[in-house]
C-alpha cells in the first residue's frame, strides 16, 4: 500500500493483533491531521411508529400531546445551542445558526401546522401525523432545482426524530459509553449531533456524505478533529470496535489496518504532532518572504472568547471580526451599549493591534429570529447582510454606533458584507455620518482619524466592478468562500457537489485579480479572508496576484507563515503570471503544486 504522495507504507508492529481484511476509503479530507483509534458506528437511527384512529372526542387531547412534544424538543433545541455556544470559533456559530432554524420548525412553522391538520383531518395519530408530514416536506425539498434546500433534506429528519423521540419518549444518548480514541463513523453527522462530541473522548471523524466546507467539516476543524468526509462506501464491511486509522491530510481512512500499516502511520502522526509543535515557535517571527517581502498575518474570528487564541496564534490583529454572534440564540436585539460593551473587551484585549468588524451578515443560512430573517425561496440570495442593514436602518444604526463607540479604545475598520453596487455602500456610508453626527451631539469620544470603511468583495458582480467601488471604498476584503461559490453556482455544503467547488478556477482568479488590481489603481488596501488565505497550497499564488494581508483561522496561522517564510516573491509573482495564462483549472493545480515542490 502506498500513500497518495506515493510513500511506501513500511514496517512492522507484532504488538497490534491482526484479525480481518485492510479496508482503505478515500474521501475529502476536510480536517487536517491524523487519528489512530476505535470504530464507533453512529447510527441516528428512525423510530417506527403505527397508524391508529383518533376519535373525533380525542382530536383536541391528540392536537394537545403534539403541541407539549413540539415544546419538549424545543427545549432539547434551546440546550443544545447552550452548548453550541461554549464551543466556539466558527463550529459554534454554524451550530447556532442551525439550531436557530430549528427552533423556527418547532414553532408555528409549516411542519407544525401541518401536523396538527393531519391529526384533525386524518383522525390520525400524532406520531403518524409527523411521519407523513416529514416524508411530504422531504418529497418536495428533494425535488426542488435548488442544492442549498435539497441539502437541508437531512436537517427535516432530525427535526421529525426528535419530535418522534419526544412524542414516544424514547432517549437519545448516541456517544454514551464511547471507547477510548473513539472515531466517529456515520452516514451523516448533523451539527447538532457534533454539539455532543467531546474533543477529549473522541478522536477523529468519517462520514459517508459531507462537504469541505459543509457545517461538519467547519466544526471538524475548529474543533481540531482529523476528518474524511464523503466516501460512499464507508460503512461497507466496518463493525463497531475495529481499529481505524484517519488521515484528514490527505483523506485516506483505512478499517483493521495490517501491522505494517499502523506502524507507518504512527510514524506520520508523530512527526504531524512534532511539524506541529515547531510551526508554534514562529508566533512572535515576522512573515517575511526570502527577498525580504513583509506579508501581514492576520486572524479571523467568530466570538470573544477567541481573542486568547489569536493572541496565542501570533496574529498580528483580528482582519474579520463576524458580529453575527451578537444577534444569534437570543429572541431580542441586544442594544446599542450591549454591543458596545462587548466590542469594547474585544478591542481592548487586543492590546492596539487593529480590529476589522464586519457588521451583520444574517440572513440566507444564517438565521437570527431576533432580526426576523426567513429562510425565503432562496437563501443566498434573498434579503441578507448589507441588504438587511439597509432595509432595516435601525439596526444597522445601532451596530455602526457601536463599532464607532468601541474605535476610542483602538484601532477599529468597519467591513461591510455582501456589496453588489456603489449605490450600497454610499447609502451605508451615509447612515454612517448620520450616526457620527448623532454620537458627536450626544458629546462620546470618537477617535481621530474615524474609522475606516470597506467593502467586502465577494459576489462577481462587485468584483468586475471593484474600480468603481473602489472609489467609494477604504479598503477591500474578498471573501473567496462566497465568491468561489457564486462564480461557480456551487453550494460548497452540498457533498453532491462540494467536489466541484474549486478556488482555481480561472474565473475565480480573474476576479480575485482584478478586485486586487483595481484596490491598487486607487490606492487602497486590500485582503483576503476567506479559506483560500488559510491554506498554504494557495499562499504563493494569491502574493504573486499582489495580495499582502491575509487573514485565516488561527490554527492554520503557523503553517501558513511557514510557507509564506519558504517563499521568494519574485518568483511567486512569475508563477502567478504563468498561472494567469491557462484556461484549465487542473493544469493550474500541477504548476501551483509542481512550485512547491521544488
Amino acid at each position: 500500500m502506498t500513500t497518495r504522495g506515493g510513500s511506501k507504507i513500511v514496517g512492522r508492529s507484532k504488538a497490534v493483533p491482526h484479525t480481518g481484511p485492510e479496508l482503505v476509503r478515500d474521501g475529502l479530507g476536510v480536517s487536517r491531521g491524523i487519528a489512530i483509534g476505535t470504530v464507533y458506528l453512529h447510527d441516528a437511527g428512525t423510530i417506527t411508529v403505527p397508524e391508529l384512529r383518533i376519535p373525533a372526542a380525542r382530536l383536541d387531547a391528540e392536537c394537545a400531546r403534539f403541541n407539549e412534544a413540539a415544546a419538549n424538543a424545543g427545549h432539547q433545541v434551546e440546550q443544545l445551542q447552550d452548548k453550541a455556544g461554549r464551543l466556539g470559533g466558527s463550529a459554534g456559530e454554524e451550530l447556532g445558526y442551525l439550531l436557530d432554524a430549528y427552533r423556527q420548525m418547532l414553532h408555528g412553522s409549516r411542519l407544525v401546522r401541518g401536523v396538527e391538520a393531519r391529526i384533525r383531518n386524518d383522525r390520525i395519530n400524532a406520531e403518524a401525523a409527523v411521519q407523513q408530514e416529514i416524508n411530504e416536506i422531504v418529497r418536495g425539498f428533494e425535488a426542488m432545482d435548488d442544492s442549498y434546500l435539497a441539502a437541508r433534506v437531512a436537517d427535516i429528519k432530525d427535526i421529525g426524530r426528535r419530535l418522534l423521540r419526544a412524542l414516544t419518549n424514547t432517549a437519545y444518548r448516541p456517544f454514551t459509553a464511547l471507547p477510548k480514541n473513539a472515531v466517529i463513523v456515520a452516514e451523516e453527522m448533523t451539527p447538532a449531533d457534533t454539539a455532543l462530541l467531546d474533543p477529549a473522548l473522541v478522536a477523529g471523524l468519517a462520514t459517508v456524505v459531507g462537504g469541505s466546507e459543509g457545517h461538519t467539516a467547519i466544526m471538524a476543524r475548529s474543533l481540531g478533529l482529523p476528518s474524511v468526509l464523503g466516501m460512499a462506501e464507508l460503512l461497507v464491511g466496518v463493525k463497531g470496535g475495529e481499529q481505524i486509522i484517519v488521515d484528514g491530510t490527505s483523506g485516506l481512512v483505512v478499517i483493521n489496518p495490517r501491522p505494517e500499516t499502523l506502524a507507518f502511520y504512527r510514524k506520520e502522526r508523530a512527526a504531524f504532532l512534532k511539524a506541529r509543535r515547531i510551526l508554534g515557535r514562529l508566533k512572535d517571527v515576522p512573515a517575511v518572504t526570502r527577498d525580504a517581502a513583509r506579508i501581514t498575518l492576520q486572524a479571523n474570528m467568530e466570538l470573544p472568547g477567541e481573542v486568547g487564541a489569536v493572541l496565542e496564534s501570533g496574529a498580528e490583529g483580528i482582519g474579520l471580526l463576524r458580529s453575527e454572534f451578537l444577534y444569534m440564540n437570543r429572541d431580542d436585539v441586544p442594544s446599542e451599549d450591549e454591543q458596545y460593551l462587548i466590542l469594547k473587551d474585544v478591542v481592548e484585549r487586543m492590546g492596539g493591534r487593529p480590529v476589522t468588524v464586519r457588521t451583520f451578515d444574517a440572513g440566507g443560512d444564517k438565521l437570527a429570529p431576533a432580526l426576523g430573517c426567513t429562510i425565503g425561496p432562496n437563501p443566498s440570495l434573498g434579503l441578507r447582510a448589507i441588504r438587511l442593514g439597509l432595509a432595516r436602518q435601525d439596526l444597522l444604526e445601532a451596530q455602526l454606533a457601536a463599532i464607532l463607540r468601541a474605535s476610542a479604545h483602538g484601532p477599529v475598520r468597519i467591513l461591510i458584507p455582501m456589496i453588489a453596487t456603489v449605490g450600497e455602500l454610499r447609502a451605508t456610508r451615509e447612515v454612517m455620518n448620520r450616526v457620527i453626527r448623532r454620537l458627536r451631539k450626544s458629546g462620546v469620544a470618537l477617535p481621530d482619524p474615524l474609522p475606516k470603511l470597506g467593502a467586502m468583495i465577494e459576489i462577481p458582480g462587485a468584483a468586475l466592478s471593484a474600480d468603481s467601488i473602489a472609489w467609494h471604498a477604504d479598503f477591500f476584503a474578498i471573501g473567496t468562500n462566497d465568491l468561489v461559490q457564486y462564480t461557480l453556482a456551487i453550494d460548497r455544503s452540498d457533498e453532491a457537489v462540494a467536489h466541484l467547488y474549486n478556488p482555481l478556477h480561472p474565473a475565480v482568479l480573474r476576479l480575485i485579480q482584478f478586485t486586487a488590481q483595481a484596490a491598487h489603481r486607487a490606492n487602497i488596501p486590500v485582503s483576503v479572508c476567506g479559506e483560500m488565505a488559510g491554506d498554504p497550497r494557495y499562499a504563493p499564488l494569491l502574493l504573486g496576484l499582489g495580495l499582502r494581508d491575509l487573514s485565516m483561522t488561527t490554527s492554520n496561522l503557523p503553517v501558513v507563515k511557514s510557507r509564506i517564510r519558504a517563499l521568494e516573491l519574485a518568483a511567486a509573482e512569475g508563477l502567478a503570471r504563468t498561472i494567469m495564462e491557462q484556461t484549465d483549472s487542473g493544469r493550474i493545480g500541477q504548476l501551483l503544486d509542481a512550485f512547491l515542490a521544488r
